[in-house]
């Protein structure tokens, strides 16, 4: 069949922010000289029509006639020395693909029967050479895991195949040796899982078959199975309850008033106002991100706004959060460990799957953060969060009833995504790219927003049942989770495709995104499916629920699988894991008081732990849904960072929701248990800060941790006593949670790299009126700046300050719970009683970058003294979370507003724009405000060019 081909390019005279955004990148990212411009075209490709109906389609639909320009077969970039096309491999989901087919129908056009798209690079320049083209791709344009240069026309774009079929896995009679080797790369279950799995099928007399092996993989994996949060631990030589069952016992003891669902459903349920509730989930997306970040990313974020619209009977997701770990974007390209991609190029493709995603579902994504360590070269940590609303009436796990149906929603399953449970519970290696490329998926975020939709519709309709996303493992996980109660019964052959050819276990497990699983009763079966019709949704009865327990998958009337719900949800063999913890033999470094302070602290504001991370936060809609009360950025100029985001979703209501996180993965690494409390104490501070009730605050937990070893699982051990002691001492729960414990990369010459270890604490809660908070910037001048909270300065390990002398230190930051509560609910009070004009809490680089960061938010200066006999460095740069500064009014009396609590008037606010330092009637430093903003900002403006200046590409579509 004819395959016609339209490109489209803007006109010569006009700009091309696609080309000029790569051009920035091979010179900044990869240093090459020898390009002098770059030139982009869109390609569309059509088959099935003829050159008539392809000018139709680039009139009508591709090439705007104002300033671009299209040609059908014909090169459209003809004077570049050097053009390159590049494309996404086939069966890789290109998400314009099913648009380009809608919006063909749509015109009427006939005989369309595939579609797809790419982009050409012109590259100009009189020194251009093979090599620096080579490089270009390689590091730059050209995933090889999921996209490729196109080099011919291709025959045609229908992908078609025969389905394969389902294999008998003679397991009853393989030795240790083979067991393990059918588990290696796919399965990554250890022997003793291996072994109960082949004795339940001795003790049924018959060999798996593919489908039932990967099935069981899948529930069994660390990523769905959380073993090792599970097991039973050995904590130098004393038995201890399991991590998750230490966590649920400490939620269930503090029964906080406002929870409605903890640890039971696709995400945990608060109370809010007017008989409405709020849901949090927050995940976790590192190894997909790894080795293809953008679609990663992207995944993660559809991946964890499905968990939200799966709570309950269905939820409206609301806000978007986004939190990372990358080695430093500079980190030189030999310290970079084979099957490990750039952490420039990770940084640009996350942030811009995490923006592609929530922009075009219209989710503002308002609350984040960027960490950097030299470790997180080997895997980055990528934490995606969502909240939503929901009535209360609608906020409770849904249960299948036996007979009702199972309906499939939204975009057809394909070959991505296959193994990625079981891919993300593996340590990274130098074959990792190679080995588990088909754990990758590309999202459809216009795909995902008609299905998002269509939940709404039915569940205020009163048609949902139960509802649950198709996840880590796909629709064996789905519908394997769902029906553990009742049993089910699947025709897998009825699953619409993408293309033919995949074996039916390929089709069970696929995690092919934007897919939801609710079970509807029979009754109510046809208005479920007139919704979707009418949001242009696909819909499709899947399975039906039975009562045997069983779970029963069929292809074509043939058996594929036919396991007990009980062995498959509870036969895993329950580990015994030893764990020890020293701490590490670390000292804290002697110093000297440094004599050059203007340049220390415009170092400190330029570390990439304390820099401005606006150029990021600029490139997401926060202000879509027009809920956002308080946004990240305020102050004069819109460029003062504030601590925590403010929602208002009930129109015409002033209740709102505050969403807030906190982690510090360096601390970790001198002790998990006081870097710990540091993560959950700043979480919760940063929500303070912006005026929430302590009192009506939950939390969320997310452990990103290396491989369990025994000194892993010590230092986990630590982490999770923290978070226990934690809700213990302050009665905030954790409501919801997600492991990942598989950062560890381990290379063919023996190097192991360990992550520093993970927690991020997030936070999310309700204010009854959003007109009593504060942000962050100063207000005025001739204000008073007070220091409310405790802290020892000497606590200096794992700052921002010691790093850049090279240093981690041993004595770090001890939070105080008993007292930090206080300062918490000291901090609402005076907040509510409106007598305080900003506030900001303080976090990595110290009392220095929080007061710093109030000036260039407020467009003032400030002048404050250091009490004689403190070290002025380790005073201004100390990090201790759980400490505040503040701005009040001179008729203001810090000593009766914050009386019985831990507090110092440090100085005031000034017009002069600098920020003065004095102890002892010497003045030790006065840094132009204009100084420390440029040293704050130019770190990210290096890696993203300042912000609005380009919102980066969009590789191979």
């Amino acid at each position: 069949m004819t395959i016609v081909e339209i490109r489209v390019m803007n006109r010569p005279f006009l700009p091309d922010p696609a080309g000029e955004e790569v051009l920035y990148e091979i010179k900044h990212a990869l240093g090459i000289n020898t390009v002098q411009r770059v030139r982009t075209a869109k390609v569309y490709r059509f088959e099935g029509i003829d050159e008539s109906k392809a000018h139709l389609l680039a009139e009508k639909l591709l090439a705007e006639a104002v300033f671009q320009d299209y040609t059908i077969n014909a090169p459209i970039i003809k004077d570049a020395p050097v053009v390159v096309e590049v494309a996404y491999k086939p069966g890789v989901m290109n998400p314009e693909a099913a648009s380009l087919l809608k919006a063909a129908q749509d015109l009427g056009i006939e005989g369309l029967v595939a579609a797809d798209s790419s982009r050409e690079y012109g590259f100009y320049g009189p020194d251009i050479n093979s090599r620096d083209i080579e490089i270009i791709l390689d590091r730059l344009l050209v995933n090889a895991t999921v996209e490729r240069v196109v080099t011919e026309k291709p025959a045609t774009l229908l992908i078609s195949g025969q389905p394969g079929r389902t294999e008998i896995i003679p397991l009853r009679g393989m030795s240790d040796a083979e067991l393990m080797e059918l588990s290696r790369d796919k399965l990554f279950l250890n022997l003793e899982e291996m072994h109960a799995i082949q004795d339940y099928f001795k003790a049924i007399g018959r060999d798996p078959t593919d489908c039932e092996i990967e099935t069981l993989a899948q529930t069994w994996s660390e990523h769905c199975g959380h073993k090792t949060f599970k097991a039973r631990l050995l904590v130098d030589g004393k038995e201890r309850e399991p991590f998750l069952k230490r966590l649920q016992d400490a939620t269930a003891t503090a029964n906080h008033p406002l929870v409605l669902s903890a640890f039971v459903d696709n995400s945990g349920v608060m109370e809010f106002y007017d008989g409405w509730a709020v849901c949090g989930k927050v995940e976790t997306h590192n190894s997909p991100s790894a080795i293809e970040p953008y679609g990663g990313a992207m995944t993660g974020s559809g991946g964890v706004f499905r968990d939200v619209m799966g709570t309950g009977q269905g939820a409206r997701v609301i806000a978007s959060t986004d939190i990372f770990c990358f080695a430093p974007p500079d980190t030189p390209r030999e310290d970079i460990p084979p099957g490990c991609l750039s952490p420039h190029y990770l940084l640009r493709r996350v942030v811009a799957g995490v923006r592609d995603y929530g922009n075009r579902m219209g989710i503002p994504t308002n609350n984040g953060s960027v960490h950097f360590h030299r470790d997180f070269r080997a895997k980055p940590s990528v934490i995606v969060g969502a909240y939503g609303l929901l009535p209360v009436e609608r906020c409770r796990k849904g249960q299948p009833q036996p007979g009702d149906l199972a309906v499939v929603i939204g975009g057809r399953t394909g070959r991505d995504g296959i193994h990625g449970a079981t891919f993300s519970s593996g340590e990274m290696t130098h074959r990792t790219t190679e080995v588990n490329a088909s754990a990758v998926q590309i999202g459809h975020p216009i795909e995902e927003k008609r299905v998002a939709d269509a939940v709404l519709a039915a569940g205020e309709a009163g048609l949902i049942r139960a509802i649950t996303d198709c996840g880590a493992g796909g629709f064996a996980s789905a519908l394997g989770e769902m029906g553990e109660k009742t049993g089910v019964r699947v025709w897998l052959e009825r699953v619409p495709l993408k293309y033919q050819g995949l074996k039916p276990w390929e089709i069970w497990l696929s995690e092919s995104q934007e897919r939801m699983v609710i079970a509807v009763s029979p009754e109510n079966l046809e208005r479920l499916l007139e919704i979707c019709r009418g949001l242009n949704v696909e819909a499709t009865v899947l399975a039906e629920f039975t009562s045997d327990r069983r779970l029963v998958v069929t292809y074509e009337n043939e058996t594929i699988c036919d396991l007990d719900m009980e062995f498959l949800h509870h036969g895993l063999p329950k580990r015994v894991l030893t764990a020890r913890w020293q701490q590490p033999a670390l000292a804290d470094p002697q110093m000297s008081i440094p004599e050059n302070w203007d340049e220390i602290y415009c170092q400190v504001m330029g570390h990439l732990n304390v820099c401005s991370k606006e150029p990021i936060v600029r490139m997401y809609d926060h202000g879509v849904q027009g809920s956002c009360a308080l946004a990240p950025f305020g102050g004069v100029e819109q460029d003062g960072p504030n601590d925590a985001v403010v929602l208002t979703p009930l129109f015409g209501s002033p209740a709102a929701v505050v969403i807030s996180h906190g982690l510090n993965p360096v601390l970790n690494q001198i002790d998990p248990y006081y870097g710990s409390l540091w993560a959950a104490t700043e979480a919760v501070s940063n929500a303070v800060a912006v005026g929430a009730n302590p009192k009506e605050l939950v939390l969320i937990d997310n452990f990103i941790w290396p491989f369990p070893d025994e000194e892993a699982l010590g230092a986990l051990d630590r982490a999770v006593d923290a978070c226990v002691d934690f809700v213990r001492a302050t009665g905030m729960p954790f409501i919801s949670g997600k492991d990942s414990l598989s950062s560890t990369y381990r290379g063919d010459g023996g190097e192991v790299i360990k992550i520093p270890p993970v927690l991020c604490v997030s936070v999310f809660g309700r204010l009854p009126d959003v007109r009593r908070t504060v942000s962050a910037d100063f207000k005025g001048s001739g204000n008073l700046i007070v220091l409310v909270g405790q802290r020892n300065p000497s606590e200096m390990a794992g700052s921002v300050y010691f790093d850049l002398a090279g240093c981690l230190g041993k004595n770090l930051p001890r939070i105080n719970l008993e007292v930090v509560t206080r300062v918490w609910e000291g901090i609402h009070r005076a907040i509510q009683e409106e007598r305080l004009l900003a506030c900001h809490d303080i976090s990595e680089g110290g009392l220095a970058a929080a007061l710093a960061e109030m000036c260039f938010g407020g467009g003032v200066g400030a002048r404050i003294t250091i009490p004689a006999g403190e070290r002025p460095d380790y005073f201004l740069f100390n990090e201790t979370s759980g400490c505040f500064l503040v701005e009040m009014t001179p008729t203001e009396k810090p000593e009766k507003t914050f009386a019985g609590l831990p507090h110092l008037v440090l100085g005031q606010t000034t017009d002069d724009p600098a920020v003065v330092v004095e102890q002892g009637g010497r003045r030790l430093c006065s840094v132009p405000l204009a100084d420390l903003k440029r040293a704050w900002q130019e770190p990210m403006a290096r890696v993203f060019g300042t912000p609005g200046a380009g919102h980066g590409r969009e590789v191979g579509v």
